[in-house]
């Protein structure tokens, strides 16, 4: 039978007659027009569940404004196994439905998979046994482990370590793998802590990770097997987009204190070790523009790499953006440590907010000169469009330099306030 969620009445401790106890796993699969593939997940799922996990547990189908056959298919599942039930939503989005079924679920474990089963369920017990004894509040599969096992191509392989690069220079994430389809999490700490989880698509799980850390909760990873499904929906390069979109509205509530860090840290949140110590800012012009230049050579390469990979994929605008934006935040984070001297976390929010309206500069400055070129050259080649576009990137490097400087040496600033 399909569901719609209400407050769990064993949460509350009302006594309910001829229910039978909440079980210990609640994995849930959320699905949108996938009547093809749906059947085989559940059955799969639910034949590994009762082969290898010793805990009791329930698959709940999370139906996400689902179009085609699917939610027939799932509600046909849950008359025939008492184990699964269907719960519909009627607003489209993996990560709205992840947060209204975890919240309202009674397990005492929440989980989920892609209903494609990327990951290899073998990593399911290792995933769920150190919730499971206290040990972690949330637990995350990872490709990027050396130990992983992960089949798939070039583009997906340099999207994903791309912008795992860029939650650990923004935002200073220490998990390795934000966007695995294969997390668990305690359904006490998922109640407390996504209310505050705002985003309903792919970004979710990136969202709840950094808050997660930022609270001081314990994230365990594990290593999993990987084979990528060549059939999926998902737009790659939407979904990078409306990712970096995400980071931006994090960074800037984190910076504006916009979530109750202090109070969910008090509650929830485990001791950890301090931030690394902030270290005097290096004085003099001449030596930070020297150090500047060389973050500088350095970037410019990686932008000529980047920009002649994703050309043939994704185009030259395209290219010119997601190569721009990747090599900003990695410029912003080196200047910021090696030409400046800045260390630790403190106002790292608020500096990397600083280098993406930089990078907003010069990307209407590249985007521009790209346009002129194509309109006045309409058959140039990829040499000829790289050429103007590191030209372009000189107007914007000579500005971020002044940007940069501005930040940390003329307002005074070196971490904790030593002199410039």
């Amino acid at each position: 039978m399909t569901t719609q969620l209400e407050p769990d009445p064993t949460a509350r401790g009302d006594a309910v007659a001829d229910t039978p106890p909440p079980p210990i796993l609640d994995i849930v699969i959320p699905v949108y027009n996938e009547e093809d593939d749906i059947a085989g997940a559940v059955v799969r799922l639910r034949d590994h569940l009762h082969a290898a996990v010793p805990y009791t547990s329930r698959i709940t189908v999370a139906d996400n404004a689902s179009t085609d056959g699917t939610l027939r298919i799932a509600e046909g599942l849950a008359d025939d196994y008492p184990d699964v039930r269907v719960v519909h939503l009627d607003r489209k989005g993996r990560g709205g439905a992840l947060n209204t079924v975890w919240q309202g679920s009674d397990a005492q474990i929440v989980a989920y998979c892609d209903v494609d089963l990327s990951t290899d369920l073998n990593a399911l017990m290792p995933l769920i046994a150190p919730l499971i004894s206290g040990h972690s509040d949330i637990a995350i599969g990872t490709r990027l482990s050396r130990s992983s096992r992960v089949v798939r191509g070039p583009k997906r392989e340099m999207i994903s370590r791309s912008y795992n690069l860029i939650l650990r220079t923004t935002m200073h994430a220490r998990f390795s793998d934000a966007q695995c389809g294969f997390k668990a999490m305690r359904t006490d700490v998922a109640r407390r802590l996504l209310p505050y989880v705002e985003d309903t698509g792919w970004f979710f799980d990136t969202e709840l990770l950094v808050l997660a850390e930022r609270v001081g909760l314990r994230i365990a990873e594990v290593p999993v097997d990987w084979t990528d499904d060549p059939d999926s929906s998902v737009d790659i390069v939407a979904t990078a987009v409306a990712d970096l979109r995400g980071c931006a509205r994090v960074g800037w509530a984190l910076a504006r204190g916009r979530l109750p860090i202090a109070e969910l840290r008090a509650t929830l949140g485990r001791d950890r070790l301090p931030g690394p110590a902030v270290d005097g800012v290096p004085a003099g012009m001449v030596g930070q523009l020297a150090r500047f230049c060389a973050v500088g050579v350095t970037s410019t390469v990686v932008y000529a790499l980047l920009y002649l990979m994703l050309h043939p994929m994704v185009g030259a605008q395209t290219a010119n953006f997601l190569a721009l934006g990747i090599t900003a935040i990695a410029n912003t984070a080196a200047n910021r440590r090696f030409t400046f001297g800045v260390r630790g976390a403190e106002s790292a929010m608020r500096d990397h907010l600083m280098g993406l309206a930089v990078f907003m500069f010069g990307w209407l400055v590249t985007a521009g000169s790209l346009a002129a070129l194509h309109s006045l050259a309409p058959h140039a080649g990829r040499g000829t469009e790289l050429a103007v576009l590191v030209t372009a990137n000189l107007v914007a490097t000579a500005t971020r330099f002044v940007g940069l400087r501005r930040l940390f040496v003329a307002r005074g600033r070196t971490g904790e306030g030593a002199p410039a």
